[in-house]
């Protein structure tokens, strides 16, 4: 049995390291994978799926066709052992990203549909 994280880093009522469910845990290592910048993580640094880059962007039908298929291919590199993505929908509105991404779990063959927002801070 392995150790599931959960993200961010919790303790739980208990006073142990917060373990979420199996779906809950794919849901958050896509999280994770959407919004960590490439070049980030010291020991992969080409773990993410570039979508940070794009965030100030101008917003145009070719720049989400682009974003699509970055976080499709990402998805299937990194976690591809774990879900099969069926659907990514990526929509910019000037400073701010929603990622739909819809896939099914490997383990049990279960359809999840997950949405995760990022706003940009803008320039300080």
């Amino acid at each position: 049995m392995q150790i599931q994280v959960g993200f961010p880093f919790q303790i739980d009522d208990r006073g142990r390291v917060a373990d979420p469910a199996y779906e809950e845990h794919v849901r958050q290592l896509i999280e994770q994978l959407l919004f960590t910048s490439r070049g980030e993580r010291v020991n992969r640094p080409d773990l993410g799926a570039g979508l940070l880059e794009l965030l100030f962007a101008a917003a145009s039908s070719e720049l989400v066709a682009v974003a699509e298929h970055q976080v499709a291919a990402s998805l299937a590199r990194w976690l591809g052992e774990l879900i099969l993505v069926e659907v990514v929908r990526v929509e910019a509105v000037q400073s701010s990203l929603k990622v739909t991404v819809q896939y099914v779990l490997r383990r049990n063959q279960q359809r999840e549909v997950a949405v995760f927002e990022h706003e940009g801070e803008g320039p300080a």
